[in-house]
């Protein structure tokens, strides 16, 4: 699977060759566009930016949303601003336990009179609105919702961002992962049976299969759970 990178600072691509030279890390949009792969196979990108260009941002989450292979993207640290908005690209989007989403409104400054500061004022308004429509596309929040989070400068962590529906998963977390069976009887084994025999056996050249067979037995009597026939030794726990 291929593996992109979003960090440091979202600059453009005119400004990527200055932060070469310094040796910063940084992100511009033919970072992660020139290395999409050109037969549509999978990719995952890892996310840890505090934001920077919105353009620049716009570029690369509407280039992974427009690709034609599965985007996993993880949320390893911090995804803030136009990071964030990178991050909703993801199916799924992914965090660390430790990582954190940050969203607010666009900013920006201009020189002029009362004319210029109020049409830069629609300006980062109608922005921001935008910025809303990806937050939206991915969460299902209402536009009213997302805009006073975005007004209040919204820190998540990985367990808010889950409940809210900006990401798909914490990764590492396999709690709500539960063991689905179609049991009718089948004398299959708990998992409490199965790792009481593991902890006892283990993997032994010394044991046959009769010695496993009655191990397992005398276990799962213990248990109070029907005894493993002979026919069932090596059952398939996802057979039907």
């Amino acid at each position: 699977m291929k593996k992109l990178n979003v960090k440091g600072p979202i600059i453009s691509n005119d400004q990527k060759w200055i932060y070469d030279y310094l040796g910063m890390e940084s992100t511009a949009p033919k970072d992660v566009i020139d290395n999409l792969p050109t037969d549509g196979s999978d990719v995952e990108v890892d996310i840890n930016s505090g934001g920077g260009l919105i353009d620049s941002g716009n570029e690369i989450y509407t280039a992974l949303m427009a690709y034609s292979g599965k985007v996993t993207v993880n949320v390893v640290g911090m995804a803030a601003s136009s990071a964030s908005l990178i991050a909703m690209a993801g199916n799924p989007t992914r965090i660390s336990p430790v990582g954190q989403i940050m969203i607010h409104n666009v900013a920006g400054g201009t020189v002029g009179d009362y004319r210029d500061q109020a049409k830069l004022s629609a300006v980062l308004k109608q922005t921001s609105e935008a910025l809303a429509n990806a937050y939206q596309l991915k969460t299902g929040l209402s536009k009213e919702d997302l805009q006073a989070k975005m007004d209040s400068e919204t820190y998540l962590n990985a367990d808010q961002a889950k409940e809210l529906g900006f990401v798909d998963e914490v990764m590492f977390d396999e709690s709500d992962q539960p063991v689905l069976v179609a049991d009718g009887g089948s004398g299959l084994l708990p998992k409490s049976a199965m790792d009481k025999i593991t902890e006892l056996i283990k993997p032994s050249a010394d044991l046959s299969e009769s010695d496993i067979n009655r191990i397992s037995n005398a276990v799962a009597q213990k248990l109070n759970v029907q005894p493993m026939k002979q026919a069932e030794s090596n059952y398939d726990p996802f057979a039907f």
